[in-house]
Formats: C-alpha cells, structure tokens, sequence
C-alpha cells in the first residue's frame, strides 16, 4: 500500500449496477475512501532518524499528523515540521526526559509507535553472551517500551482513546541461535507484554498493536549485504541470496522496504483499522513458514 501525500481524500465509487444491487442509490452509499482520517493527529515515533522509522516519521507527516521523533542523534536529512529529541532510550532517565518533553509540547497523544530496537551482541552462540550482552538487548528492545507506555499511557487512558504500535520481529519465533539469540529472546519479551498491555487497556478505549517486521532493506541491511558479498566473493545479488537462505529462504524473493513497513503502521494507526487490536501483523515476504 503506497499512500502518497494527498491534500484531500480519494474517494473511488463502487457501481451499485450489478445483479442483485439497485442503480438508485442514492451518491456515497457505496463508497472506498483512501484517506486514513489521520489529519492533526499527534504521534510518537522512536527509533524515528533511520530504516522503516525514518520511513515512518516520513509517512506520518504527509498524512498531516503532528511527530515527534526520537533517537541518541539528530537526523543528517531532518524532515521538515518534525521536532526531534536526542535521547538514550535504553536509561531510565532518558526515558523519562522524552515523556517531559512530551507533556511540555502537548496536552496529549494520540499514537506511540516503538520502532526502536536493534542488537550489538556478537556472534557465536549461547556462550558467547555475557550478563552484559543479554542486559543490554533487553535495556535496547524491552525496556524502553515498558517506561514510555507508563509515562504516556495514562494520558490516553485519561481521554479514552488512542493507539500503541509494538515493532517487534519474526525473530522471536525464527531466532538464529549463531548470533540472535539475546535479540530474539528480548522481542519475544516485548511482544508477549504488547499483548498483555493490549488486554488491559483495550476495553478503556487503547488500541495496542505489534509488527513484526522480518528482513527489511535498510541502510544498516544494504551494509550487511555488502560484507557478505565480500567474504563470499561475490557481487551485491549474491549476498543478498546468502542472507536470505540463512532466514530460511524468503518467499516473496526480496526483503520488504522500508516504507512498506511505514505504510502497513500507518494503516493500523488510523480509525480505518479501528476494530483491530492486541494483534501481530508479519511483514516478512512470507518468511515465516508456520501458520
């Protein structure tokens, strides 16, 4: 789904002339309308400046919402109206620091998106990992959800409305015991405390939501492509077709882009998805071969 930057809504009309419907009806009963109602809208996006984030801030903005948008430094190619705040989401005080400048700029929020996450544990397998390591993917891809969400939750809760989009991974049930064991295990966690957030606060009016998002092609992916290829000694094609095989083939024959994943958020961010909640949706090519 590509939705580009519309100033007014699409509206396609559905012919009622067909056997068994009535050509009287009357303009707009059957009608599909493209614009995600997301106009003047406030959202959070962290993990906003890089890969499907920064696609995701991007999005956001030409749908007419209002972003802020978090990482530890500010964007080389900001994108315009967005306020940007520079902080360390894996400490306690640097989520804290985000949710006052939240408050100080707004009364309220309408969506929080957690895209941020990512891992920096070696390769090797279980023994590879130290208390360290496995501390750190927790503090990067759990924590910072948890602190965030009970910063800001209440104000949503207050009102009786808003939406939280979970980025977890299809690593929590692919995990590839050489190097993303820690990763994995850390998203599994984040996923099942979406999930139980979502039982909670669904009947008050809080839509929680995850995505799972398998190989995307990021700057970060690309880079990784190319060090492959190097090792293998072969070109950029071969690398991307090694990477693949290693996630146990990818169906669709390429990793999703990075505003694929931006767009199937926005979707569920807006009132058009407004019966969907404390659901996973998988954004993998069909990598994951389990239904």
């Amino acid at each position: 789904m590509n939705i580009p930057n519309l100033p007014d809504p699409i509206v396609a009309t559905i012919s009622a002339d067909r056997p068994g419907g009535r050509s009287d009806r009357v303009a707009g009963d059957h009608t599909m309308n493209f614009d995600l109602q997301l106009r003047g809208q406030r959202a959070l996006v962290t993990g906003g400046t890089k890969g499907a984030g920064a696609a995701l801030v991007q999005r956001l903005v030409e749908l007419g919402m209002d972003v802020i948008a978090t990482a530890r430094a500010l964007p080389a190619d900001p994108v315009a109206g967005v306020h940007y705040v520079t902080a360390d989401l894996g400490t306690a005080s640097g989520t804290a620091a985000l949710a006052d400048e939240v408050r100080r700029r707004w009364d309220g929020l309408d969506v929080i998106v957690h895209v941020l996450g990512g891992s920096s544990s070696p390769g090797g397998g279980f023994a590879a990992l130290t208390d360290d390591h496995w501390a750190q993917e927790l503090a990067q891809n759990l924590m910072p959800a948890v602190r965030i969400d009970r910063a800001l939750l209440p104000g949503m809760l207050a009102r009786g409305s808003g939406v939280i989009v979970h980025v977890s991974s299809i690593q929590r049930v692919l995990p590839l015991p050489e190097s993303t064991i820690a990763y994995a295990a850390a998203k599994a966690a984040l996923s099942t405390y979406s999930k139980a957030l979502s039982k909670e606060v669904t009947p008050q009016g809080v839509r929680v939501l995850r995505v799972s998002p398998g190989w995307i092609e990021t700057e970060a992916a690309i880079a990784m492509t190319r060090r492959v290829a190097e090792r293998a000694g072969t070109d950029d094609e071969g690398g991307r077709r090694l990477i693949m095989q290693s996630l146990g083939g990818i169906p669709l024959g390429r990793p999703a882009l990075p505003m694929e994943v931006a767009d199937l958020i926005a979707f569920l961010v807006s009132p058009r998805a407004g019966s969907i909640s404390g659901s996973e949706h998988l954004i993998d090519g069909g990598t994951v071969p389990t239904v």
